[in-house]
């Protein structure tokens, strides 16, 4: 399925805003490359095997990922739990530093902060613009993409998201 496709009888709920993603006909490998927590240790997306995650590649200076935040923040503190989870990787060069100003500003206090600062896991995860959004399902594949923002709190958002916490994991 791809983007701008009405839902498959197996596949999302793609509605509204949700008709960007791309829904790969299978799973794919999830990218390996390392990035950072908040405190510069590094971590991949194999650890976080067994939820369905939000990858989500923004950065500071970034219109749309700006105006995109606060959404993903209300996602974070409606739906985040034991099998789903956001993972916000902001590229900015500043680093924490930036970041943390950015989150003060915004009135963030939800999502987890992730430092991509040089691009390599970006870079490894064939982003070709911000913001770029993977679903990533509990095998630790990925399974769709969006490129552009969203209304993360809408209903069609959280259906979506729903979804994939539904599936089993399998492989």
């Amino acid at each position: 399925m791809t983007a701008g496709t009405a839902r498959a009888d197996d596949g999302p709920p793609l509605a509204g805003r949700m008709t960007k993603f791309t829904v790969h006909p299978g799973p794919r490998p999830a990218p390996e490359a390392p990035f950072k927590t908040r405190d510069g240790e590094p971590v991949r997306l194999g650890d976080f095997k067994g939820r369905v995650l939000l990858v989500n590649y923004w950065a500071t200076w970034c219109s749309p990922c700006v105006a995109e935040m606060p959404s993903l923040d209300r996602l974070e503190e409606n739906l985040a739990g034991p099998d789903f989870m956001i993972l916000p990787i902001a590229s900015d060069r500043g680093g924490l530093k930036t970041v943390e100003a950015f989150y003060a500003k915004t009135a963030l206090k939800r999502l987890p902060i992730y430092l991509d600062p040089d691009m390599r896991f970006t870079r490894s995860s064939g982003v070709r613009g911000l913001p770029t959004t993977l679903i990533i399902d509990k095998a630790g594949r990925e399974v769709a993409r969006m490129e552009g923002d969203a209304a993360w709190d809408s209903p069609e958002a959280e259906a979506v998201i729903k979804f994939y916490v539904a599936q089993k994991a399998s492989g």
